[in-house]
C-alpha cells in the first residue's frame, strides 16, 4: 500500500515524533538518522531534507517535546478553579509519579545539553517557562488569600528542583524510592511552601 502523502508540516511532525521515540529507546548518543528513517519506513535522505544534521533533528525533537509539555501545563493552569487546585494538578502531573513527559527523554536532554549549546537553549527555555508559570499561579493564590508565600519565584524553583531530582532517582534507580513515598514528599513540600498543613492541602482538593 502506498504511503499517504503528507504536507511539509505533517511530515516534520511525524519525523519529530519518531525521533523522540528513538531517543527515548536508544539515547541521544546512539540514535542515528537511519534509526529515525527506518522507524517510519522512509529514506535517510528524506530525514536529512527536513533536518540537515542529526544535531538539528535532536534539537528540534526536544523543542517539539518542550512545546507539547508547555501546552499541557498551560491547560492545567488555565482551568477555572482555585489557584491551589491548579497548582496541585500541575505539580502532580509534572511529578515523576504522574503523567508528564517521558523523564528518560529529559534526563538524556539534560546530559547532552552540557556539550550541545543548541539543546542547552531548548532545555533552559523549558525550565524558565515552567518555573515562571508555577510562580504566577502561586502569586495568584497569595493575592486571592488562599495561602501564604513570600517568594513565589523561589518556591517555584525549589519545587521544580525537588521534582527534577526525584525524577532522576526514580528513572535511574527503579525501586530505590517507592513512588508513594516520593509523592508524599512532594505533597509535604508543597504544603510547607504554601504555609498549609498537609491535611488542609488535601482537604482543599475535594
Amino acid at each position: 500500500m502506498a504511503r499517504v502523502r503528507l504536507s511539509v508540516a505533517e511530515r516534520r511532525e511525524e519525523l519529530l515524533r519518531a525521533a523522540i521515540e528513538q531517543i527515548e529507546a536508544r539515547g541521544v548518543a546512539a540514535v542515528r538518522i537511519a534509526d529515525v528513517a527506518a522507524a517510519l519506513g522512509v529514506s535517510n535522505a528524506l530525514v536529512l531534507y527536513h533536518f540537515s544534521t542529526k544535531e538539528k533533528l535532536v534539537a528540534a525533537a526536544f523543542t517539539y517535546a518542550a512545546e507539547d509539555d508547555l501546552a499541557r501545563l498551560r491547560k492545567l493552569l488555565g482551568r477555572r478553579t482555585t489557584a491551589l487546585r491548579r497548582l496541585r494538578a500541575a505539580v502532580r502531573w509534572y511529578a515523576p509519579t504522574g503523567q508528564a513527559k517521558g523523564w528518560r527523554l529529559w534526563i538524556e536532554g539534560w546530559a547532552v545539553s552540557l556539550r550541545e549549546p543548541a539543546l542547552r537553549e531548548v532545555t533552559r527555555e523549558l525550565d524558565a517557562q515552567w518555573k515562571a508559570a508555577i510562580a504566577r499561579v502561586i502569586a495568584e493564590g497569595v493575592a486571592a488569600g488562599e495561602f501564604a508565600c513570600a517568594d513565589p519565584t523561589g518556591t517555584a524553583l525549589r519545587l521544580t528542583a525537588l521534582l527534577d531530582g526525584l525524577a532522576v532517582q526514580l528513572t535511574s534507580y527503579p525501586g530505590a524510592v517507592p513512588r508513594s513515598r516520593a509523592q508524599g514528599w512532594v505533597d509535604d513540600a508543597l504544603a510547607r511552601e504554601l504555609g498549609l498543613e498537609r491535611e488542609a492541602l488535601a482537604d482543599r482538593q475535594r
